[in-house]
Parts: structure tokens; sequence; C-alpha cells
């Protein structure tokens, strides 16, 4: 880079707990170019989490989602073509230097070439997503095998621009309104300062993510009992019966639902928490990302690659791939010992 106040996109558009992993970039490339113009292109689902972000200059959403479920009729498809012309004129006019496709896909691809930035990252094709984003990308990158966390995957795309990737920083913006919410709630619940509050999400974006429901309420009732945990009941869009069944089964109060939440205030929630247990999904790396101790239950997907990210996180890999061959004893015993500092 000769220029040092290049105009910098960050093509990353979802999901949640992907764009958290990829949240270090924005911080490193601060760090090497404080002169730079920094924008994040996401999903409008996944804006929120960059909303007010330090190291951003300009957050741009796009809604892919909504532009898929309207393509299929006439009238739908010429809504979303008028609304690509609009947003690749915006993206045009930002006169872009450098674009950093993070995401690998065709998508993402086809908008980091909408930026007409002379210099356009990605991950080489083999490592690509789908291969045929590496098309719309001018400089390859193919992470060093010492990149075994996306986190440090992210990072790597950084070399073309002689950037070394250095720690990760974790930047997430937790609004004070949110904030004083949360705490009318936890002081409702009777949840006071030095309470060792465990929250706990069941749920995950498939099936084959989730440990059992009777496995998470042994697991919670145990906290509660041998280690003198209140509990935090996560719960997404479809889960709310999950996290019910797993209060049911504990004594007295020593468990409580959370509410429904916007992002920030789920962020003030896991911050408040001393402990996060949960299987593969956003709100885990987001209480990762907030510093919240966290613990990852993991199957088909390898918690040394997606794992939460952080010195006080761990991530707990089924030795067979599936999520029943987690043992409630072995998730206790790795909790316990976070909850006390040892692990």
């Amino acid at each position: 880079m000769t220029s040092r106040s290049p105009r910098i996109a960050i093509i990353k558009l979802s999901s949640l707990g992907d764009v958290i992993h990829a949240l270090p970039v924005a911080p490193a490339l601060r760090r090497a170019l404080p002169g730079a113009h920094l924008t994040w292109v996401v999903e409008a689902r996944e804006y929120a989490i960059l909303r007010g972000h330090p190291d951003l200059d300009a957050v741009v959403p796009v809604d892919t989602r909504l532009w898929r479920r309207l393509i299929w009729s006439p009238a739908g498809a010429r809504q979303v073509l008028s609304k690509v012309g609009r947003l690749r004129e915006r993206i045009r006019r930002a006169s872009f230097d450098v674009a950093i496709d993070l995401q690998g896909l065709i998508k993402s691809g086809l908008l980091t070439a909408y930026t007409g930035a002379p210099v356009r990252i990605g991950f080489s094709a083999g490592r690509c997503r789908e291969r045929w984003n590496a098309l719309f990308t001018n400089r390859h990158v193919t992470p060093p095998p010492s990149a075994r966390h996306v986190v440090e995957q992210y990072l790597a795309l950084l070399a073309p621009l002689g950037i070394e990737p250095g720690s990760a920083e974790f930047h997430v913006p937790v609004p004070a309104s949110s904030e004083r919410r949360i705490e009318e709630l936890l002081v409702k619940e009777g949840v006071k300062a030095g309470d060792r509050l465990v929250a706990i999400n069941p749920g995950a974006g498939r099936p084959e993510k989730r440990w059992p429901v009777p496995r998470f309420a042994a697991l919670a009732e145990r906290l509660a009992t041998e280690a003198g945990a209140r509990l935090l009941l996560l719960w997404g869009p479809d889960e709310a019966h999950m996290a019910r069944e797993i209060s049911l089964a504990l004594p007295g109060h020593s468990a409580f639902l959370a509410p429904p939440t916007d992002l920030g205030e789920l962020a003030a929630l896991l911050k408040r928490c001393q402990l996060m247990i949960a299987n593969d999904t956003g709100p885990l790396h987001l209480a990762a990302a907030l510093g919240t101790p966290s613990l990852g239950l993991y199957g088909p997907t390898r918690a040394e690659r997606n794992g939460p990210y952080g010195p006080r996180c761990r991530g707990l890999q089924s030795p067979d791939g599936a999520m029943t061959g987690l043992e409630v004893g072995e998730v206790f015993e790795a909790a316990r010992g976070m909850l006390e500092g040892v692990a």
C-alpha cells in the first residue's frame, strides 16, 4: 500500500457468529492504517452488531435474504433489480481503493466486484466456500497452516496489504440504554453482582448442532446444586420451548428465562454472566467477543476452527462428530473448572 489513507471495503455479510469472528479485521486495519476510511458491507439482520463500531467509518446494510424471497415473482424481481442497481451505484460512488471479501461466496464476490476497487482481496479458490468467488478477486490468499481458527484465517487476508495480523481485538459496542434495561431485569430477578450467573443457550441453527435438551437440563441441575450457579436460559426464534423444558427440570428459583431481546440487550446480558455454555451458535461467539468465559459444545463442526475465541474460552469436541458424543459429566467438569478459574 502506498497510500496511508485508502478507502477500504470489508465484505462480510453473515451470519452473526461469522461476522463476530471477522470483527478483529477492523481494528487490525485501523492500527496499521489509522487514516484509512473503513466501510463494512453486511446483511441487514447482522447490521446491529456493527452499528457504532469505533473502528468503522461507515456500515452499509444489504438484505440479500429479502432479495431471495422477492426474486421469484416478476414484480419482486423488478424490485430486486432496482435495489441492486441503487446499491451498486452507492458502492461505486465510494471510490474504494481496496475491497476485502471475507465471505468467499458468489454473492459476496459480486458485491466485491461492484466496488470497482483496483485491489480486491479474497481467499484462493480452494479455500472459498464457493470456488467461483475467486473470479471476483485479484489478490488470492491461502492462510498459513498456523491459522487454524477462522479468526486467524480472516486476519490472514490482510497480508497483501503488508499488514501483520497481530493479536485479535474484538470491539462490540453495547448501548447504554440496553445495559440499563438489562440491569433492571436482573434486579427484578434477584440477581446480585456477586452471583454465579451462567447463561445456557440450547438452540442452534441446525438440528445436528444441538446438544440434546435433556442433557442441558441435567447439566443445569448440577450447576445449580453443585456449583451454586444461577441459570439464565437463552432462546431464539422457535426455541423458547427448549428453555422452558430446562427450567422445569430445575429446583426452586435457580433459573429464569431471558426475555425477548435485541442484539444490544443480548450483549448486555452476556456481559453480566460469569460463564456462557452453548452449541456452535451466534450468541456463544458474541459472549466470547465480549470477554465472557465461554464453553462451546461441538459435534459436526470443529471446535479448533469454529470454537469461541479468546483466552478464557474453550470448545469441547465430540469424539464421534455427533452431539450425543458429549457426556453431561464431561461438560459439567469443564464448566465448573472455568467457573473456578482452573481451566
